[in-house]
């Protein structure tokens, strides 16, 4: 992929990479050049390529968030963290906020502080009576509240939560925290499986630090003028 200048777009925004392919992401970053600086890889793009992938990512400048929810027994988790790190393109790490996954990935990550760890505590398609049926006894705000305070009880830099969330993780996590917002839908698209969604200046007044927002984008006819509006609804919240 080659380089070239880009503009500065808000650095709080994150682009989902939920592609099958190396390719296709690629071409996608193509098309958003100079609307987007970080880019998130989940578990599909990891299964083929989504390692090399980053660090090509990284070496360009971008911000790389792996979405990979570790959850694992704590050597393992550890062991993995350790070893995400030490590839250099990890800027955000996700591990399901756990007492012992967490404490794990904090150690894993020792000292090399510029990859934050986010406890991940209500994945945004779960409503109350999924919880139900996962045997939780907590409903959805008493869950994100305790793995919260488990996050910041294990040493990780912030969560991962609903925008509906969103300040009860800032009140509770104070004004370094980080707060990242999934399930982020501009008032002119649609919700997708998102169940606790909001749009991008419903979710920074909240109290998020980061928007994920993929599908407004990704599906758009032009994905870039999508972006660069998403950004545009930002830059008014501020």
């Amino acid at each position: 992929m080659a380089e070239h200048a880009r503009a500065a777009p808000d650095p709080r925004l994150i682009l989902p990479l939920d592609l099958p392919t190396r390719a296709e992401a690629e071409r996608l970053v193509e098309r958003l050049d100079g609307a987007i600086s970080a880019y998130k890889i989940g578990l599909q793009l990891l299964a083929s390529d989504g390692m090399a992938l980053a660090r090509d990512l990284k070496a360009q400048g971008y911000d790389l968030f792996l979405d990979w929810k570790l959850h694992d027994i704590g050597a393992t988790v550890e062991k993995a963290t350790a070893a995400v790190v030490a590839s250099g393109a990890c800027d955000l790490l996700t591990v399901h906020a756990e007492p012992q996954v967490l404490a794990a990935a904090v150690r894993g990550r020792g000292g090399d502080k510029t990859a934050k760890i986010l406890g991940v505590t209500v994945l945004t398609s779960l409503n109350e009576a999924d919880l139900k049926d996962l045997g939780y006894g907590l409903g959805v705000e008493a869950l994100v509240e305790r793995r919260i305070r488990q996050s910041l009880d294990a040493g990780a830099d912030g969560v991962v939560a609903s925008p509906h969330e969103a300040a009860l993780a800032r009140r509770i996590g104070g004004p370094d925290f980080l707060v990242v917002t999934p399930g982020v839908r501009p008032a002119w698209s649609g919700k997708d499986d998102q169940a606790r969604a909001a749009t991008p200046a419903q979710a920074l007044k909240a109290g998020a630090s980061h928007l994920v927002c993929g599908r407004p984008i990704t599906a758009a006819a032009d994905p870039r003028a999508a972006a660069l509006k998403v950004g545009e609804e930002m830059a008014e919240a501020a």
